[in-house]
């Protein structure tokens, strides 16, 4: 790692568990048990994804025939912290069964991965055949200070592999503190702007739209919506793949 690397790294781990940022307030201490716990915690489902069938082939066991929606991504996705029934994409499944639409929505998240731990599972996700797959990967890229250009290939890789196969895909992106750099900030939001463009796929610019900045929207630990914080991230993915949907 490069020594400027490893400052980008530094500034991005001190700026996300930064109170100021987030609107949440921690102290130095229990900043350090965050990144602590969400390390262990992206071991843990490291090792347990390892000791499961693949994502694909469990959910294929248990098809009931409605059409697949994929939530694709990382710990945002996973619902880190909270009680799997509060993640957004149970959220999500229990507002489509109100709302009379038949689909099935399957939680493909694992905490801590980045995009390149996305595309070494892109079969999985293939492997259901999905109608729609909301793809949400590079929060983990630009936390541990990857380089932008790899996060681009990744990211393109993905996309690339589930455009042909019909499957409607949502990016879903995320950005980084403003004290990052300018610069850095704005090539790491370009990411998803230029992979949106070149494969011709609708954007959520921001996952975590009205959920920083919220009152009890997001955890402790400055990074992690709450139960409340993603209902609201269920509304934001709603909102993008609604006119998708079909009764």
């Amino acid at each position: 790692m490069t020594m400027i690397q490893m400052r980008r790294t530094a500034a991005v781990i001190t700026l996300l568990m930064t109170a100021t940022i987030f609107g949440c307030k921690a102290d130095p201490a229990s900043q350090r048990s965050s990144e602590i716990d969400l390390n262990a915690a992206a071991q843990q489902a490291r090792q347990r994804a390892a000791s499961k069938p693949a994502a694909g082939e469990g959910a294929i066991a248990q098809n009931d025939g409605r059409p697949v929606i994929a939530c694709f991504g990382d710990s945002l996705t996973a619902g880190y912290g909270i009680d799997s029934e509060d993640s957004y994409p149970a959220v999500l499944q229990r507002t489509l069964d109100s709302a009379g639409y038949r689909y099935r929505v399957v939680n493909l998240g694992i905490s801590g991965d980045t995009t390149k731990d996305g595309l070494a599972r892109i079969d999985r996700v293939l492997a259901l055949a999905p109608a729609i797959v909301v793809v949400e990967f590079g929060g983990n890229d630009g936390l541990r200070g990857l380089p932008i250009a790899s996060t681009r290939t990744n990211l393109d890789a993905i996309v690339s592999r589930l455009v042909p196969t019909h499957t409607q895909v949502v990016l879903a992106g995320i950005t980084l503190p403003p004290q990052y750099g300018k610069a850095y900030v704005k090539d790491f939001d370009d990411t998803y702007h230029l992979a949106a463009t070149k494969y011709h796929v609708p954007l959520l610019p921001f996952l975590l739209k009205d959920v920083y900045g919220v009152q009890g929207g997001i955890q402790p630990d400055g990074i992690h919506p709450t139960a409340q914080g993603a209902r609201q991230v269920a509304k934001n993915v709603l909102s993008l793949i609604q006119p998708m949907l079909k009764k």
